[in-house]
């Protein structure tokens, strides 16, 4: 990605693929669809776990680890999805919300999920310049701005969410209700089975800003018309904007709200999350005159991170020890 024509050319069809169906997917390479099988394969062993064994890999320094069926809420209605959270993998001790071990099941499970993570990261940074290529100079981006968004990540809270979801029953069919991501960049990778919905964007449709106190996108449109099913293709990628993303280009891409239905049977999912420091103080690209408006980028995922489990062991001690004052000094 040096910004050539072609380069160009391949990032503007990108963002105007977000614009118009809120994803675009791409085709993994031999080397990344077999990292893909591996982590798929790693994740359906450990959910076939017994519960009480799944239950004893968490922590409470960090939100790395087991989430039972129904533990996550979306606009106060339980989700049925079974998750093993992998943020950073840190040493404890550090004093800051978040940071700390992840709790792996066993070697092979890490191995697996590490060697899926280290490729698409390395796929994240690449799609982040072709987006600064395709929107221009007009967000001081183009050519001569191609390694500014890439550069927000390197070194980055690069975390990923490892799914599983149950068949539907006579009662639910409901998998994760209606959300954005708050995060920068999602690459998703999905099982045959199938069941992810996203909304693109809609003329004259306002969406809640996430990152501003008061305003959320849990539940949003959760029943209304306009949502697309993304069907399951064989080493496909499904990659979208989150949160960050839309505040930083001042809503020239939105963040893709999307939710998941359950199927006939069981599926398996792996959503990776390209992100900024945890430090990183992130401000618009364009920011109108005047306007000093920024996200700490630490405090924004720790903040949904705590509203999406109220009970958590991670949630009650970042509380009781005010874990988010220090946050002030980090960069």
């Amino acid at each position: 990605m040096t910004g050539t024509a072609a380069d160009e050319a391949l990032g503007r069809a990108m963002t105007a693929a977000w614009r118009r169906d809120g994803i675009f997917q791409i085709a993994a390479d031999a080397g990344q669809r077999a990292r893909t099988r591996e982590a798929l394969a790693a994740s359906r062993r450990f959910f076939a776990r017994p519960p009480a064994q799944k239950a004893a890999y968490v922590n409470d320094t960090s939100y790395s680890g087991y989430i039972a069926s129904g533990e996550e809420v979306t606009a106060g209605e339980r989700d049925a999805s079974e998750i093993f959270t992998i943020t950073p993998d840190l040493p404890a001790g550090r004093g800051l919300p978040c940071h700390g071990p992840v709790p792996w099941p066993d070697p092979g499970y890490r191995a697996a999920m590490e060697a899926y993570l280290a490729g698409v990261g390395a796929l994240g940074e690449r799609l982040l310049r072709l987006v600064a290529l395709g929107l221009g100079p007009g967000l001081g981006l183009g050519p001569a701005g191609i390694d500014r968004l890439a550069g927000l990540t390197r070194g980055g809270w690069h975390h990923m969410r490892v799914l599983r979801f149950p068949a539907a029953s006579r009662t639910t069919e409901r998998g994760i209700g209606a959300h954005t991501d708050y995060g920068l960049l999602v690459i998703a990778a999905q099982d045959e089975v199938g069941g992810l919905f996203v909304r693109p964007p809609v003329d004259g449709e306002r969406r809640p800003r996430n990152w501003l106190p008061g305003e959320s996108t849990a539940g949003f449109a959760q029943d209304s018309p306009g949502w697309t099913y993304v069907t399951p293709a064989p080493g496909v990628l499904t990659v979208f904007p989150g949160d960050i993303l839309q505040f930083l280009t001042g809503g020239a891409l939105l963040s893709t709200p999307h939710k998941v239905r359950l199927a006939d049977r069981e599926r398996h999912t792996l959503a990776y999350f390209h992100e900024p420091r945890f430090g990183a103080r992130v401000r618009p690209l364009r920011p109108a005159p005047g306007d000093d408006t920024e996200i700490h980028y630490g405090e924004h995922f720790t903040r949904m991170f705590m509203r999406c489990y109220p009970q958590r062991a991670t949630t009650r001690r970042i509380e009781a020890e005010g874990l988010l004052l220090r946050l002030g000094a980090v960069r």
